[in-house]
């Protein structure tokens, strides 16, 4: 047998399984925020990323997403088929702009409108009572 034919085989085999791995290991994570409202930005493989010592089962990627309230994150994430998704490190990079929410203004116009006449008729009732 042909010793380095044996070894690229096991080195495409191990590529491979690596590429198909990752393939999981992304919709692992787009589903994981997304279930919580959220959108990935982006997800890198980060083989010597934040808590990567040590770590023998689980992937480690660099993650961009944004939040159900449009919050920007950068975080770390562990994942693997069995453990599921972790995030080490979620902090917000850029906070979203305050909604414009012209609906919830105009009621609120409206209940001002009607608390000033409320007021007026009150006093009006006053003053003609003591009057």
């Amino acid at each position: 047998m042909d010793i380095p034919l044996i070894f690229i085989g096991f080195a495409a085999l191990a590529i491979l399984i690596r590429i198909m791995l990752g393939g999981m290991d992304g919709t692992r994570v787009r589903n994981y925020i997304e279930a919580r409202g959220g959108s990935l930005l982006s997800s890198n493989w980060a083989p010597f990323g934040r808590g990567w010592f040590g770590e023998k089962s689980d992937r480690i990627y660099a993650v961009r997403y944004v939040d159900r309230d449009g919050n920007e994150h950068e975080a770390s994430c562990k994942t693997s088929l069995f453990t599921g998704v972790y995030f080490t490190e979620d902090q917000i990079v850029r906070y979203a702009a305050p909604r414009q929410n012209t609906q919830n203004d105009s009621h609120l116009s409206q209940l001002e409108q009607e608390n000033r006449r409320l007021r007026a008729e009150l006093e009006r009732a006053r003053n003609q009572n003591g009057a």
